[in-house]
């Protein structure tokens, strides 16, 4: 084994990190700093143990807690370099006295039900600022961490149904136009720009919709 060999579930599980969850292909926690001080303290000293590892978790500082996420993303899973590092920094959160709550750790993803995925991918590629996911061929996702994974169950085709919900996708204003412009030269449609530039009402070629919304014009 290397360290860029994805670890099974099992694997994860065995190597004893009780401070933290794997959630799909990360290693999550949440240390409970009280403050934004002690945060910024522990935060520093996830930094030093990174670029000693040459190996960098996603950090997430608030006033009361700090979010870390482990994953190697050249092997888009969880390595020995992920488990190593995780032990590294729990312990630099026990020698602050910082405990965790893994516990209180979660991810959103969304997933379309659709017969062609094939079909409507690029649109939601376009209007969401996605990528394609290195590792499954029916999912986007978004580098950064920012937004929520999309991906693709396959279903039967069937009429359209009523719609129960639609994304909102807000936007700095000088974004707006070309994220639906890509949006329509992807396969999109334009249901509705009757309430532009406070939003604009897209749907993709199965007719699930979408909102580009910018805010301007709101009272």
């Amino acid at each position: 084994m290397t360290d860029t060999t994805t670890l099974s579930y099992a694997e994860v599980e065995a190597a004893g990190l009780a401070d933290w969850r794997q959630l799909f292909s990360a290693l999550r926690t949440r240390f409970l700093t009280g403050d934004f001080n002690r945060g910024l303290a522990l935060v520093t000293r996830i930094a030093a143990l990174a670029d000693e590892a040459n190996h960098h978790p996603d950090v997430d500082l608030r006033y009361p807690h700090v979010n870390v996420a482990l994953m190697s993303h050249d092997a888009f899973g969880v390595t020995s370099r992920d488990v190593a590092l995780a032990r590294a920094i729990s312990a630099a959160a026990a020698d602050l006295g910082v405990g965790a709550d893994p516990s209180s750790t979660s991810v959103v993803e969304i997933a379309l039900d659709s017969a062609d995925y094939e079909e409507v991918k690029p649109f939601w590629r376009a209007v969401l600022g996605l990528e394609d996911s290195p590792a499954h061929e029916e999912e986007l996702l978004d580098p950064s961490g920012s937004l929520p994974t999309l991906w693709f169950q396959e279903t039967e085709p069937h009429e359209e149904p009523r719609q129960r919900f639609h994304l909102d996708v807000r936007v700095p204003p000088e974004v707006a136009g070309d994220r639906i412009a890509a949006a329509l030269a992807a396969g999109g449609v334009l249901v509705s720009d009757a309430q532009a530039p406070r939003f604009t009402v897209l749907a993709d070629a199965q007719g699930n919709k979408a909102c580009v919304t910018t805010g301007l014009g709101r009272d």
